[in-house]
């Protein structure tokens, strides 16, 4: 028995291949939209994929579960409360099936969704590790909040949480403690507050460190639990739509966008999307384009910020950046959004943004409107700057008329990557008040602040 982990580290989420040497049989669990790395593995080790588990519709990435059944033949086994709506064997509590000596069980754990199983794999009778998606993570367990107007299945959020009370400490800490945790997410996931950098872990060490599988009743566990979530990106719920359905191939879906040269004529209104790094972006600029630069978590921004309702047009600083942001669009399910992918400085660029004189805001912040575009917990933590008006970034274009222009405005996050697409939102909508974007800068007055 192997066990692969495949890591996608924009989108912080993990993987699995699971191969039965004997059957040189495969077991795919929770598989990203790009196929071809899985395939590589089958191909590496003389075998075939049989089988693909979803843990359940995944709001945060694209699965290729559908792409892939339909290239091997493999059966896609999912919980009946799914409402899948492609051909699938239903994987629920009391189900299971075997691959060479390998035998994969299925739990029933909702709480993260009211659809969510872990799969508990046994060798020989004997449990080996469980697949526990986005119900208990490293450190954390998943957040009960994105099933509220999402899915076959929705449920709110509290009533959730205590589904998923009971799903831990009555479905996996009872699980042997020798037995391993390979989760769906790590640190960064936005489905969860407080992920691990760890990529694995036991039954003991969770039931040992996990601070959510402390002796917790259920009401401190949902008050806790629902404390602090980070904001839900607009693209989630389109996700678990499209899962549920069944995303369309991946290769053939990102080919199909439009490649574009730099001179080619736009529709009017459509937005564009630079990916452009910021000096670049700053200097010329198609007027209304938002700065997503390519670095950071680029696909979660973009889906945060954009619609799944908005056509939209994508700018690359050369050729190789573009394929990888159409790939990191893809992720997502956005490239069918696509009107075009353009590469190199835009013929038609006439905006631009001023550099901020940083020792004049130094000498005197209360010329300045500033705008904190970090979270609100994060404002709350650290407050940098008296007065501050905070409009966390993925509120910040439904907000944006909330900002006075009777001075000029200064937008600020934690390290300078968020308040560049902010500033770039901020501008076009105040037009006639000057818009400066902090940056990088940002640091010295959070030292100036922890020396004090």
């Amino acid at each position: 028995m192997k066990i692969e982990q495949f890591e996608d580290k924009g989108l912080a989420h993990f993987s699995y291949a699971v191969l039965s040497e004997c059957a040189r049989e495969i077991v795919l669990i929770d598989p990203a939209r790009n196929p071809q790395p899985y395939y590589d593995y089958a191909q590496a080790h003389d075998a075939t994929i049989v089988s693909i588990i979803e843990t359940h519709p995944h709001a945060d990435f694209v699965s290729s579960h559908l792409e892939i059944a339909r290239h091997t033949g493999a059966v896609i086994r999912v919980s009946r409360l799914l409402g899948a709506e492609y051909t699938h064997a239903a994987f629920d509590e009391g189900d299971a099936f075997t691959v060479g000596k390998l035998t994969f069980h299925a739990l029933n754990t909702p709480g993260h969704s009211p659809d969510s199983i872990s799969v508990v794999l046994s060798r020989e009778g004997q449990d080996q590790a469980v697949f526990t998606g986005d119900t208990l993570f490293i450190g954390d367990v998943g957040r009960p909040d994105l099933r509220e107007q999402a899915g076959h299945l929705t449920a709110k959020r509290e009533a959730l949480a205590r589904q998923l009370h009971h799903s831990l400490r009555h479905k996996l800490m009872p699980l042997a403690d020798e037995v391993l945790v390979y989760p769906a997410h790590g640190a960064g996931s936005l489905c969860g507050k407080a992920l691990s950098g760890a990529s694995s872990s036991t039954i003991a060490d969770e039931k040992r460190s996990n601070p959510m599988l402390r002796a917790l009743s259920e009401d401190e566990f949902v008050e806790e639990l629902l404390a602090d979530q980070p904001f839900i990106p607009k693209y989630f719920g389109y996700d678990v739509a499209l899962n549920k359905s069944g995303a369309p191939a991946y290769a053939p879906s990102v080919q199909q966008v439009a490649r574009l040269a730099a001179d080619a004529p736009l529709q009017p209104g459509v937005l564009v999307v630079d990916a452009r790094p910021e000096a670049a972006f700053k200097t010329a600029h198609i007027a209304g384009a938002f700065n997503i630069q390519q670095g950071g978590k680029f696909e979660t921004w973009l889906g945060s910020i954009v619609g799944p309702e908005e056509a939209f047009y994508l700018m690359a600083a050369d050729e190789a950046s573009r394929e990888d942001l159409l790939h990191k669009t893809a992720k997502i399910g956005y490239e069918t959004l696509l009107q075009g992918a353009l590469v190199g400085r835009p013929v038609t660029a006439k905006a631009s943004l001023p550099p901020l004189d940083v020792e004049q805001f130094r000498q005197h912040p209360e010329a300045y409107t500033i705008v904190d575009i970090r979270a609100a917990s994060e404002a709350r933590a650290e407050p940098l700057f008296a007065e501050a008006l905070n409009i966390p970034l993925p509120e910040l274009r439904e907000r944006v008329g909330e900002i006075p222009q009777d001075k000029p405005v200064v937008v600020h996050c934690a390290g300078g990557y968020r308040s560049a697409i902010g500033a770039s939102i901020v501008a076009p909508a105040l037009l006639g008040t000057a818009v400066f974007d902090l940056g990088e800068a940002v640091k010295s007055f959070q030292v100036a602040l922890a020396s004090h």
